[in-house]
């Protein structure tokens, strides 16, 4: 049976704001259109994130960025037709009995064109540096609240290498793995080892999410361009892949 079949209900996790449309866009209009109850979670709200040149250049840099990138999300996860979605560190995704916490961006560098790396300045309190037993503990107890048939989250290098997606796709996994839940890597590239999608019947709800995200990105045309200049295609193909240490026997 596809990934894409039979799902009562999926949920993705993810690491900022604009992930979510940026890379599974087009999985996530997919499962709504297929019935799927789908899910989101957001590990950090992008603080670190450059911001486009215009009239939000100047929150670069201040609190209300963060609170800018929560409306932004809020925007895009409807016009894509997500369920509900959560913030990692605030109940219901933070282990019961716990004070809640944000996990915050840690920032990254570019090593070269399409890898990127850690920051040398993440914060104590960063995602990519907070100890990997609680943030899969607190990925876990959603899961548990929500019971999806499927989470979806990065693969090990985290896409491109951002350390906030590669603890997010860590996290994810040993949560999966605790819950006895399925859990499938989101693949870039086609290959013999998962499924591919070609879904261009989503481009104009993803387009219209990407939209959303105007603090960190513009679009043109079908072209995605970055707060940084950095150009892309808009993604609506994808593949999954059902990570063997969550495969059912």
């Amino acid at each position: 049976m596809s990934l894409l079949d039979g799902r009562r209900s999926v949920l993705f996790v993810h690491a900022h704001p604009d992930d979510e449309t940026i890379s599974t866009g087009a999985l996530i209009a997919e499962y709504v259109a297929r019935g799927s109850r789908v899910f989101l979670l957001t590990c950090s709200r992008g603080e670190r994130g450059e911001v486009v040149a215009g009239p939000l250049t100047a929150l670069a840099g201040t609190n209300e960025l963060a609170r800018e990138r929560d409306r932004e999300l809020e925007r895009a996860t409807g016009i894509l037709g997500i369920t509900e979605r959560f913030w990692l560190g605030e109940a219901p995704a933070r282990v019961d009995g716990l004070e809640s916490r944000r996990y915050r961006d840690s920032g990254m560098v570019w090593l070269r064109p399409g890898l990127a790396g850690p920051a040398d300045d993440a914060a104590s309190d960063a995602l990519s540096v907070a100890p990997l037993a609680e943030v899969a503990a607190d990925i876990a107890a959603l899961i548990v609240r929500l019971r999806p048939d499927l989470v979806v989250s990065y693969d090990d290098g985290g896409g491109y290498g951002h350390p906030d997606h590669v603890r997010a796709h860590d996290a994810t996994l040993a949560a999966s793995e605790a819950t006895g839940t399925p859990f499938a890597e989101v693949l870039e590239t086609p290959g013999a080892d998962g499924e591919w999608f070609d879904l261009p019947g989503h481009l104009g709800v993803v387009t219209d999410a990407l939209r959303a995200h105007a603090s960190q990105l513009t679009v043109h045309g079908t072209e995605i361009v970055h707060s940084g200049g950095q150009r892309e295609p808009i993604v609506t193909s994808a593949g999954l892949r059902l990570h063997p240490r969550t495969s059912p026997a």
